[in-house]
């Protein structure tokens, strides 16, 4: 019976999604260069200009709903592609490849302009976005009608010292490679005869900071590493793997259900990660973790999931700000503006704060393209409405929590509806498939442990 829950492949309905609307605006624009910038300035349209920052749920969303027979779209963002990041905790330990999550902007929505590139600044006045497309790249200007803001947020460090350099973070494809990179290092160093049992159990020693749904999914993606694949190709290190996770709070999960949060916390000790609550790292160094109170733990691989906090982009812009986030109303026009428009973890909407998830900002990407789309025709608006469809986790061993208003699910069923629900989340037919192929091969073959 642990056999079956731990292998079972699940093949949900593929649903087709929609095609993206799009429209090229090349040819709106000339070019020409001043002194230290490109500018791009805007020829005579019938059509008003929008200008997208970012390419994460909301500002994809936007993508697809936005009419282009109606704008002019342009879209900027320092990735080139659309990353599904629910699922990205599994690509750490090769349960899922990187490009089975990752969607090309230029593919899906090949009539939108699009420059890969970082905003860096907005001049209000003149209506244009000063961008970079790399460091050391000469900058260049966009001119807009509409500026919609959508550049998410980043791994929150709180200032705590030595977190930059020596912990590794979990939202972009890069982290995640990283990760699995390293777990394969630890493994192979500690496999050297030369390695001391001491410096071996500090190199087999995983931890990840936070006790969020990324944290927890990536324990359990791990602990479903060691158990299935690990301890066949490392038989006499798989004893002495260990996994902590440490949460600064009371609960790990504090967002779910406390029953759904005290199931998980069973089975991780059943699965023998160590789970510390109350737990604060005062400072982090290269081989070491400090917590309040001296205690040190030494690692070979720390993930640090404690939160989000805001872009150098939103924080150095001159926005009304709220805890970091930039205000608006409830047609996400930016708090003292006319023409811009913020969404997702970069804002929040000014006496009614959402949680900074990926359906919250995916709901307020589609809401906002359909408002303009509406705007511009001169229909009648309805503020945003949130609709709250619950949350989902993977804690592994082939269970998953289900956190939904009418539902509180877990266990082996529930990670069969989990991954189902994630399949019919992904955004083309190409992601759905070679989710599927990845999930069957895994069951197969089980997880690549090769280094590159």
């Amino acid at each position: 019976m642990r056999f079956f829950p731990k292998h079972c492949f699940v093949f949900p309905v593929i649903l087709r999604v929609p095609p993206c609307y799009s429209f090229d605006v090349k040819e709106n624009f000339r070019y020409f260069d001043s002194a230290s910038t490109t500018t791009l300035p805007l020829m005579k349209s019938t059509k008003p200009t929008i200008v997208v920052l970012g390419s994460g749920f909301g500002g994809y969303s936007f993508l697809r709903t936005i009419k282009t027979d109606l704008f002019n779209v342009v879209a900027v963002s320092p990735r080139n592609h659309f990353l599904f990041t629910p699922l990205l905790p599994s690509t750490t330990v090769g349960t899922i490849e990187f490009r089975s999550i990752i969607e090309s902007i230029r593919v899906a929505c090949p009539e939108v302009t699009f420059y890969q590139a970082s905003a860096r600044s907005v001049d209000s006045e003149r209506s244009v976005i000063t961008c970079e497309g790399a460091p050391g790249r000469q900058p260049f200007e966009l001119p807009y009608d509409i500026l919609i803001i959508t550049v998410g947020a980043k791994s929150n460090t709180f200032g705590i010292e030595g977190v930059q350099e020596h912990a590794l973070f979990l939202k972009e494809v890069s982290d995640a490679r990283a990760i699995r990179q390293r777990i394969i290092e630890c493994f192979e160093q500690a496999a050297q005869p030369t390695t001391s049992p001491e410096e071996r159990r500090k190199l087999l020693h995983f931890v990840v900071v936070g006790g969020g749904p990324t944290g927890v999914e990536f324990a359990a993606e791990m602990y479903d590493f060691l158990d299935e694949d690990l301890r066949k190709s490392y038989p006499r290190l798989a004893g002495e793997v260990s996994i902590t996770l440490l949460e600064a709070g009371g609960q790990i999960l504090n967002t779910f259900d406390e029953e759904l949060s005290a199931y998980t916390l069973r089975l991780f000790q059943r699965q023998r990660i160590n789970v510390r609550t109350g737990s604060l790292v005062t400072r982090l160094e290269r081989d070491a973790i400090i917590l309040k109170g001296g205690e040190t733990i030494p690692y070979g691989l720390v993930v640090w999931s404690t939160g989000i906090g805001p872009t150098e982009f939103t924080a150095t812009q001159l926005f009304p700000r709220d805890h970091g986030k930039i205000i608006t109303d409830g047609f996400f026009l930016v708090k003292g503006f006319q023409n811009m428009y913020a969404l997702g973890d970069c804002a929040t909407i000014e006496g009614n704060p959402l949680p900074a998830t990926s359906q919250v900002a995916q709901q307020e990407g589609y809401y906002l393209g359909r408002t303009l789309n509406r705007k511009q025709r001169g229909k009648p608006l309805q503020p945003f409405r949130y609709r709250h469809y619950g949350m989902l986790a993977y804690v592994g061993s082939g269970r998953a929590l289900a956190d939904l208003t009418n539902f509180k699910g877990k266990g082996f069923t529930t990670w069969i509806f989990w991954r189902s629900a994630y399949i019919t989340k992904l955004v083309s037919l190409k992601n759905k498939m070679l989710v599927l192929f990845d999930w069957f091969k895994t069951f197969v073959f089980g997880r690549d442990i090769s280094r590159f």
